[in-house]
């Protein structure tokens, strides 16, 4: 008898976690379309969202403008006191947000900084700022926990960051000091790697299975491959280095005729400069760039573009991607001139790898790392939505 017990226990938690999980993908699916999805009856489905609902994590509305005989199936959307807390450590600035389920940033702030801090300073500053947008939510506020992404090298099973050097961190051990400081439960993961999930999940490459995103940030360019609808992380979570692959750049009068590794040859503070800018969020940089009418400021981008193009091609040629999804400025040059960008790429890859591989820029904008880091905390509570719930509060 205890052993059946336990089983049903086991089922109920499983299908919580199905439905859960259905909620916050989709954002908003009727109850009918859950019975569907899960292949559970009516009553079942309507049992489990009840014991989510009680615990805040969904919410019941009725459809809005249904008209017709019968009553319409209620809709089961993400509670909007169900939230995470996101931070995003970079050379110029920490930034910190409130981001609910379904990958909505509600609110956020940027810190500026004057140079990089070490990891002790940012955990303080860090858990200041966490403590400031906590105040702002409601006392029946349901925190899943905190998820930070860094720009490095980050081990997936405790977030030890092994090296992240524009910050100068070696073996810091940012998740640790993030829970004692905060007293929440805190995750951390390469940036990059985020934003490939964020996009996978939410943005251009919802639906994809195979492809490879591209982040370009004040602390250089880093990446993330989702294979087979799955993130590939590697046997310690360090995949996706692409910044520090070695490029040579395309022959031509005003490129150099070898470069270093990408990041260094493919880089913000080099667009920065020309622009005549000392910072910018990325928001800013992007418009400075589309709106110049420096050849300098052109013929940069030319150049960045052509040795990303090299980057490209040895990704798609050895990944096979149906997606590259390009994220921070890296999206920003590749909209000052598509067209280059794609006929490098074309030129230079095997036709057969090619043929079936688009181009995009990310299509969540500045909120992308933030959605990413969300999903460190999201995902726990996704798996066990009772235990974790249960221990979450303001």
């Amino acid at each position: 008898m205890n052993n059946r017990g336990t089983n049903l226990d086991t089922v109920r938690r499983y299908n919580l976690s199905r439905i859960l999980g259905l909620v916050h993908h989709s954002g908003a699916v009727s109850r009918s379309t859950l019975t569907r999805e899960t292949g559970l009856n009516r009553s079942t489905v309507a049992a489990l969202v009840g014991e989510l609902a009680a615990l805040r994590l969904v919410v019941e509305v009725e459809p809005a403008g249904v008209r017709g005989v019968g009553r319409p199936s209620p809709i089961v959307c993400p509670h909007p006191d169900c939230v995470a807390i996101a931070v995003n450590p970079e050379q110029d600035a920490i930034t910190v947000g409130i981001v609910r389920m379904h990958g909505q940033v509600v609110s956020q702030v940027r810190h500026e900084l004057e140079e990089p801090l070490g990891v002790d300073e940012t955990v303080r500053v860090t858990a200041g700022l966490v403590a400031d947008l906590r105040a702002q939510l409601p006392a029946s506020a349901v925190i899943a926990g905190i998820g930070a992404a860094v720009p490095g090298l980050v081990r997936m099973r405790d977030g030890l960051v092994r090296l992240a050097p524009h910050l100068a961190w070696v073996d810091a051990p940012v998740a640790m000091l993030l829970a004692q400081a905060t007293g929440l439960p805190c995750f951390a993961a390469n940036d990059a790697s985020l934003g490939a999930l964020a996009e996978h999940i939410f943005g251009a490459g919802r639906d994809v299975n195979d492809l490879i995103y591209l982040n370009g940030g004040p602390s250089g360019i880093g990446g993330g491959v989702i294979a087979n609808g799955m993130p590939l992380g590697g046997v310690g979570g360090y995949a996706g280095e692409f910044g520090h692959n070695l490029v040579t750049a395309p022959d031509g009068p005003d490129q150099p005729s070898a470069g270093g590794a990408l990041e260094d040859e493919v880089n913000r503070g080099r667009l920065l400069e020309l622009l005549g800018l000392k910072s910018a969020d990325p928001v800013e940089l992007e418009r400075a760039l589309l709106h110049s009418d420096d050849p300098a400021v052109r013929r940069e981008v030319s150049r960045q573009l052509g040795i990303l193009s090299i980057a490209l091609r040895n990704a798609i040629n050895v990944l096979n991607p149906e997606l590259v999804v390009l994220g921070g400025f890296l999206g920003s040059i590749h909209a000052v001139d598509e067209e280059l960008l794609e006929q490098l790429v074309a030129g230079q890859t095997l036709a057969a790898s090619y043929e079936d591989v688009r181009i995009v820029r990310a299509t969540l904008g500045p909120d992308l790392l933030l959605i990413g880091a969300a999903e460190l905390a999201f995902e726990p509570l996704i798996a066990d939505p009772a235990r974790v719930a249960m221990g979450a509060g303001a």
